[in-house]
C-alpha cells in the first residue's frame, strides 16, 4: 500500500502506526506520529489502522549539543 511518510511516498507492507515506525527503524520512545493532521497517542500505535494514501509525519528527536 502507498503512504505518504514526511512527505514521501513510500510503498509499504505494514499494517499500523506501530509497524511503520518499526519498517523505519526508529526508536519508539523518541519518536512523535502524526496521522492526517491528528498526533496519535504512542499506546494507540499497535490499535492506528493504516490506509491507502494515509498522510503521516514521524519525527525523531534526537540528542546532541
Amino acid at each position: 500500500m502507498n503512504l505518504i511518510i514526511n512527505g514521501e511516498t513510500h510503498d509499504m507492507s505494514v499494517e499500523t502506526i506501530d509497524e511503520v515506525v518499526e519498517h523505519f527503524g526508529l526508536q519508539q520512545g523518541l519518536v512523535v506520529a502524526e496521522v492526517n493532521g491528528i498526533v496519535i497517542e504512542r499506546n494507540e500505535w499497535e490499535n492506528t489502522t493504516v490506509t491507502e494514501g494515509m498522510r503521516i509525519e514521524l519525527v525523531h528527536f534526537v540528542g546532541g549539543g
